[in-house]
């Protein structure tokens, strides 16, 4: 049977579509293969194959009306100049055969692969200079250098348009024999540049150590500049953990209550959406319905930047694009099995290749599991004393990304009531640089000896494709306000009206909590026959702080999505990125949000694309080191007269009976309830 059209490219597929890309270039010429993975079909296709498998008994397949199996192949070709030139085809899998092919141009630049990062280590361990620069820090007996590779960053106003790479330098104290040990308490005030066409270091940028009141390229280290950093390791076994804590078991011994076929399809609690997983944006849903009702037609992480707020040079290159320089999909974790995700749960397992296009499993990228996060719902009848109560069960698919220092936790959690709530976590270690002894920053906080965590933001942009009971819907955002004293309307003062404002063009607009803004999504051609109102979901942006950098900036500039909380944009095939395509060494955001908007399409009744952005300015506490706390965000989309009732007033109220009584006096385990 044909897979389904949403179903990720296997590894006989992803082998597939690499022997046609080499097949169309033959040698002198060298390819290569940065991704291979599922070019989703065109929205119109799909609509009309989506409208058949709905309409079909179960089992059934709408075969005739069946997408083309399509592969994006994103590859460089490297002639006798050897300068590599970046290609993008896609691949008809079962054709076998190429039907788009884009050269791109020398304005931009592909996103980083793995075994680019290996260059930039190999290019070091060979530079002369790089060298004698690592030499000039005196570093102590049984210290190593480690080098973390980082995108470059924005090119400046006229620098020559190449590819660069550059690294984070630490040092290693390896007197303990573990190779978990924290290296990043120990920060080198060196940065190698990489010319990745050349293939070599072409020159090491020395970083100021200094504090308040010191020069923003003044060298004032010691010869020997980690003698007054401290060690700050993480592991359990190198550090003392707390000896008092009892395990807590989840069990699930009739099983899940979800149900996956085709390694695609879930089906949970009236809940019913396809999963799949790219490079780019890791795990993205399709299709998601709630009791038979269409709700969201794609919904996925689009972008984050992570600009740093230190005005000394180079400091304004450090801003990362995760998803668009590296790829969130790329630097996902193998999750582990009781660690990452508790209970009862099934792994989805992706697809990667080698730089020949080799393909191979990257398993378990993706965990879905069940979890009780506290009361559902509740009502005590106060003159009977009779109390019902249900719990709020919750499906998550999850994935976790590692991208050198930092971890991201990005979940899509179903609730039994119709929500949908997209959340991320951020945690990992904080970017930090170093300082000389006994001095502070107005560029960041001093977490250790020598270490100072730089100020800087996390700012993240959903992307979500409605279709709340059909493909046409409208933006409504409702604002609650104070009326005025009137002696007919209002005579006590306290009526407060609500003013609701259709979105008719495409634009960008931000949170007003001072206003209690929600945005609804609307479907304004059907009504909710209990309260006349259009069917809605709704949302309410975080009131997050936008990204600092001044107007004009370039880090301003090439993160133009983060200017607004929420867009409304009129559908396109191939819109998804927030920032655009392209991001690594970008200078002004291509293609982008800004970009979008501008053609000021109309978006009443139209079918639209909502996106959110949201994010963490941190200025880091010496309680984020050595490792920080989890962050949270969530964005939930909850139903707005989109049911005739609570949609979860049928889950059952059971008693846990697994849950047992503390005896008085003591910590042991009681009676069971």
């Amino acid at each position: 049977m044909a897979p389904h059209p949403y179903k990720t490219l296997s590894i006989e597929e992803t082998r597939i579509a690499r022997d046609v890309i080499l097949s169309l270039h033959p040698s002198p010429e060298i390819i290569d293969f940065r991704e291979i993975f599922l070019q989703e079909p065109e929205k119109m296709l799909m609509k009309q194959y989506l409208e058949l498998e709905h309409a079909s008994t179960p089992g059934a397949s709408p075969t005739s009306k069946r997408p083309p199996r399509l592969a994006k192949c994103q590859y460089d070709i490297i002639g006798s100049d050897k300068v590599p030139k970046y290609h993008e085809s896609v691949v008809d899998v079962e054709a076998r055969k190429r039907v788009k092919h884009e050269v791109i141009g020398n304005e931009h630049h592909a996103s980083l692969t793995l075994w680019e990062f290996q260059r930039l280590l190999e290019a070091c361990k060979k530079s002369d200079i790089f060298q004698k620069a690592v030499a000039e820090l005196k570093l102590p007996e049984g210290f190593e250098l480690v080098v973390e590779p980082w995108p470059y960053g924005g090119l400046e106003m006229g620098a020559e348009n190449r590819r660069y790479f550059q690294g984070l330098c630490f040092a290693q104290d390896t007197s303990n024999g573990n190779p978990d040990a924290n290296f990043y308490a120990y920060p080198l005030p060196i940065i190698p540049v990489l010319d990745a066409h050349r293939g070599e270091i072409i020159r090491v940028d020395k970083l100021a150590t200094g504090g308040k009141g010191d020069s923003l390229t003044g060298k004032t280290h010691a010869d020997r500049v980690i003698d007054h950093c401290q060690t700050a390791d993480y592991v359990p076994e190198l550090i003392e953990t707390r000896k008092d804590l009892k395990p807590i078991d989840i069990t699930q011994p009739e099983g899940p209550s979800f149900k996956v076929t085709d390694e695609s399809l879930v089906e949970w609690q009236k809940w019913c959406f396809r999963v799949s997983f790219n490079p780019r944006e890791g795990a993205v849903l399709h299709d998601v319905h709630y009791d038979g009702r269409s709700i969201m037609y794609r919904l996925s992480f689009s972008e984050m930047t992570v600009p740093y707020g230190d005005p000394r040079p180079p400091f304004h290159r450090k801003q990362a694009f995760d998803f668009g320089d590296g790829g969130a999909g790329n630097c996902a974790n193998n999750l582990s099995l009781g660690c990452d995700c508790l209970g009862v749960i099934k792994y989805f397992d992706a697809v990667v290749i080698e730089p020949d296009g080799t393909p191979k499993e990257h398993p378990n990228v993706i965990c879905l599991h069940e979890q009780d996060n506290g009361i559902g719902w509740k009502h005590t009848n106060w003159r009977t004393g009779r109390a019902v109560v249900t719990r709020n069960r919750e499906l998550v698919v999850q994935f976790i990304i590692t991208l050198a220092n930092y971890e991201y936790v990005f979940a899509y959690i179903f609730r039994q009531n119709g929500d949908l709530t997209v959340e991320t976590r951020a945690t990992g270690i904080v970017s930090v640089v170093n300082i000389d002894p006994g001095k502070t920053s107005d560029y960041g906080n001093v977490v250790s000896g020598g270490v100072l965590a730089q100020n800087h933001q996390h700012l993240f942009c959903i992307r979500a494709d409605p279709a709340i009971d059909g493909h046409n819907n409208t933006v409504v955002y409702e604002e609650s306000h104070s009326a005025p004293w009137d002696k007919e309307t209002n005579p006590q003062g306290n009526f407060y009206e609500i003013r609701k404002t259709a979105v008719d063009r495409s634009s960008g607009l931000d949170a007003a909590p001072q206003h209690n803004r929600v945005f609804k999504i609307t479907n304004p051609n059907k009504k909710n026959p209990i309260s006349g109102n259009p069917v809605a979901y709704k949302f309410v942006p975080p009131p997050t702080q936008k990204l600092l950098a001044a107007p004009g900036s370039i880090q301003r500039n090439r993160a133009l999505f983060t200017d607004h909380h929420v867009w409304v944009t009129k559908y396109n095939d191939n819109e998804l990125y927030a920032a655009g395509r392209f991001t690594l060494q970008s200078q002004q955001e291509k293609g982008g949000l800004a970009d979008m908007v501008k053609r000021n399409d109309d978006v009443v009744n139209e079918d639209i694309v909502i996106w959110n952005v949201f994010g963490l300015t941190h200025n880091p506490r010496v309680e984020d080191w050595p490792v920080m706390p989890v962050d949270i965000f969530h964005v939930n989309f909850r139903p707005a007269d989109f049911f005739i009732a609570n949609p979860a007033i049928d889950v059952p109220s059971t008693k846990n009976n697994s849950s047992v009584l503390v005896e008085k006096g003591c910590c042991s385990v009681g009676q069971k309830l």
